[in-house]
């Protein structure tokens, strides 16, 4: 996708190249043809769907994925596929029987997992803010995991749902 500033760069580019074929055109009727050309009615309308500049030297942030360590392929992919319900975005080994690196994602919350060592450590707790963790409990206790039996805490600010994976990891599903 183009910035407004790019587009503004090739109206630009374009008046002084047909201006150098002695064909004179304003600086607007460049930006029409340009806006034109990429597909908008007109300036206007090009230049509020543009992407806008941003700022050289500006800090942002996506979203942060979490690493939490894994010792087996079997029982992370029981934990974290049948019973919390995630599905694999993508598995990644070098070759054939070296450590899994594995991605997950269950409606929005991405978590990759790693066998690799120095990835992460075991025993980190992810805390995870959302909203329906009443209807998470009652979906994972109707799953009936044999290794747990999650339940609310109500806190001061909210409510906590806390799973331990088989690694030592702890989720914390968190509402306020």
């Amino acid at each position: 996708m183009f910035s407004i500033d790019q587009a503004k760069q090739m109206a630009k580019t374009l008046r002084v190249t047909l201006q150098g074929r002695e064909h004179e055109v304003s600086h607007s009727t460049a930006l029409e043809m340009v806006a034109q050309q990429l597909g908008y009615k007109d300036w206007n309308t090009a230049a509020a769907l543009l992407a806008q500049p941003t700022t050289p030297h500006a800090i942002s942030f996506d979203r942060a994925i979490p690493i939490v360590r894994s010792f087996d392929e079997a029982k992370a992919r029981e934990f974290y596929l049948d019973f919390l319900g995630f599905s694999i975005e993508f598995e990644h080994r070098f070759e054939a029987g070296m450590p899994l690196y594995l991605g997950i994602v269950r409606n929005g919350l991405h978590l990759h997992l790693s066998e690799h060592h120095g990835d992460a450590s075991p025993g980190a707790t992810v805390f995870v803010p959302m909203q329906g963790v009443e209807a998470l409990r009652d979906e994972l206790l109707a799953k009936r995991y044999g290794y747990g039996r999650p339940q609310i805490v109500e806190q001061g600010w909210g409510k906590v749902l806390e799973v331990y994976d088989p690694f030592g990891n702890r989720i914390r599903f968190c509402q306020g």
